[in-house]
């Protein structure tokens, strides 16, 4: 069995940490709850916090003063909270967000929901009443527990300034451990503001669980006796290394991976075993593989609503499937399990390193006809090259497909991509090439409005690297103040924003159930490149196709050359087709 720990070193006992010039030992020189809750935070090696600042926590924001803690200072609470949700699933180690008691906390929700849902380690710190004004219908009161007691893994109330370092250690461990999620920790504005104790509670190891020798057995035995063989790759705790080392393994042995919705980044786009995303916007030929396998072997998550077409592919109770995850709970689960590994892919993917499978059936057919099908799917049109062939589009419109091939001929191997939720993402899951991990964050649950703020989240944790948001009109503008956080902190990121003047699934929903009578989805927009440069980023304007080349190459200069964001309005027409 393997533990894990985060990237500071934890103590084996309480950490001693009395202020400059006193004894630790008297309590009348314990610093304040707010303060060791800073402590305990700089312990657990979190370089930035997300906030929208608020007088319900203002000991915590004074302690942050002098730590050595970013603070970054946010325009809406629902961006904050996205943003420590991108650093979660970017990092894998939890993204901390601070936000203010009733409203504060009603507009962070959306985040916690998200990462409940996609499984993403993030903490929310919610400053909260004080004790004694609670569930007297104070000024702002509310109950975090009936809350969010239902989307969080754990909600904590600190009540005892002495627990408050210790408070931090369970919700990062709660927030780490078994399936990762959402954890929210209340504040009573007076408690946090009385004396704690000057050690801090040290960082509570996490395991990564095992594979033991006759669970490998057993899997050998399966794989050496299917014909047909796939893996689907997806769910929480993934590292670079166990990407690489999935990868290695299924090209080894010629396996075709499958990767879950949302989720392509575990097994590079053009590696030869690669066959394409499951869920939404899938390939019908990539369903009918799912069900013509004679194994699936699932390694990180499980094949859940969206990758099942909502409980519908592969749900045979016979089916022989083999999971391989850290969630006791299989939380999600579908159809026949055949059994179960308890491991998280970073553990599991070197178990799979020395996996001898002399004798197995020959899978090169198998997987190039399955990676064939994905190549061809993945590729963009010929007809982007030429402009000849592409559906002719309204005067003072361009094609999205366009933009996007200019953009893909100057990507970066390690680029990294951002997306929310609509019809726009079709152009980032299917085009945008994923070849490291992690390059792909989106929402699994279908939230607008995270492009911009995981991109800005991105840029800060890995500034070397290129990130790209591609955003909607509608889901832009749900987050699109965040553009002032990104300048004011030095956050530089290209948003490729597609303008179709609608909520565009929406109305793709509403013309097959009411065809003729659109209602409640159309939008005026505002000139989205000036409301870039407002905020003192570069926009740009694309409304035919002969401008795409220029604006990718300005916009691009200005992210990495200037190191500011960048935004390029692309306005399409409305009535063509998705790609």
């Amino acid at each position: 069995m393997t533990v894990t720990s985060p990237a500071p070193a934890p103590a084996s006992a309480f950490v001693h940490t009395p202020a400059s010039g006193q004894s630790g030992s008297d309590p009348a020189s314990a610093r304040s709850a707010g303060h060791a809750i800073v402590e305990a935070l700089t312990l657990h090696g979190v370089e930035r916090v997300f906030a929208v600042p608020g007088e319900s926590y203002l000991d915590l924001l004074d302690g942050l003063h002098d730590s050595d803690i970013t603070t970054v200072v946010c325009r809406h609470e629902g961006g904050a909270a996205y943003m420590a949700e991108a650093h979660g699933k970017l990092t894998g180690e939890p993204g901390v967000a601070m936000v203010t008691r009733g409203p504060g906390a009603a507009n962070a929700y959306v985040a916690i929901h998200a990462a409940w849902q996609d499984a993403t380690p993030m903490v929310l710190f919610v400053g909260l009443v004080p004790g004694d004004h609670r569930d007297r219908e104070a000024f702002q009161d509310f109950d975090p527990r009936a809350w969010f007691g239902t989307q969080a893994k754990r909600v904590l109330l600190l009540d005892q300034p002495e627990r408050a370092s210790e408070l931090v250690a369970e919700a990062f461990f709660a927030a780490r451990s078994g399936r990762p999620g959402p954890v929210v920790v209340g504040l009573p504005e007076d408690i946090i503001t009385r004396p704690a104790p000057p050690e801090v509670h040290p960082v509570l190891p996490v395991t990564d669980g095992g594979v033991a020798p006759a669970e490998l057995d057993a899997l050998r035995e399966l794989l050496i006796r299917a014909e047909r063989p796939l893996i689907l790759t997806g769910g929480p705790r993934w590292t670079p290394r166990a990407a690489a080392r999935l990868t290695a393994f299924a090209e080894r042995h010629r396996i075709p991976v499958a990767q879950d919705w949302r989720a392509s980044d575990r097994v590079p786009f053009d590696s030869p075993v690669s066959i394409g995303q499951l869920g939404y916007g899938r390939r019908d030929s990539l369903a009918g593989r799912v069900e013509e396998a004679d194994l699936l072997l699932c390694v990180g998550g499980v094949l859940s609503d969206v990758p099942s077409d909502g409980y519908t592919l592969r749900q045979s109770p016979t089916a022989v499937t083999v999971v391989a995850n850290i969630d006791a709970t299989l939380r999600g689960r579908s159809g026949g399990l055949t059994r179960q590994i308890l491991a998280a892919p970073d553990t599991f993917t070197e178990a799979l390193t020395g996996l001898d499978l002399t004798g197995h059936p020959d899978w090169t057919r198998w997987t190039a006809e399955a990676r064939d099908e994905e190549a061809r799917h993945a590729a963009l049109p010929a007809e982007v090259r030429t402009g000849a062939g592409l559906p002719t589009t309204a005067p003072g419109t361009a094609h999205m497909t366009t933009v996007v091939a200019e953009l893909v001929e100057r990507l970066p191997d390690d680029a990294v991509y951002t997306f929310g939720a609509g019809n726009h993402c079709v152009w980032a899951q299917r085009y945008l090439p994923t070849r490291v991990f992690p390059s792909q964050l989106s929402m699994r649950n279908g939230s607008m409005g995270y492009s911009v703020p995981a991109a800005l989240a991105t840029s800060l944790e890995s500034p070397d690297r290129l990130t790209v948001a591609v955003a909607g009109d509608g889901e832009f503008l749900m987050n699109g103040q965040e553009i002032a956080t990104a300048v004011q902190h030095g956050a530089a990121f290209l948003v490729i924003l597609m303008d179709n003047q609608q909520y565009g699934t929406i109305r793709e929903h509403q013309e097959h159930h009411y065809p003729g009578r659109i209602s409640g989805t159309q939008l005026a927009n505002p000139d989205f490149a000036a409301y870039a440069r407002a905020f003192g980023a570069h926009g740009e304007t694309v409304t035919s196709d002969d401008q795409a080349a220029g604006a990718v190459e300005r916009a691009l200069k200005a992210v990495t050359d200037e190191h500011r964001p960048a935004v390029i309005h692309v306005v399409v027409d409305q009535n063509i087709p998705l790609p």
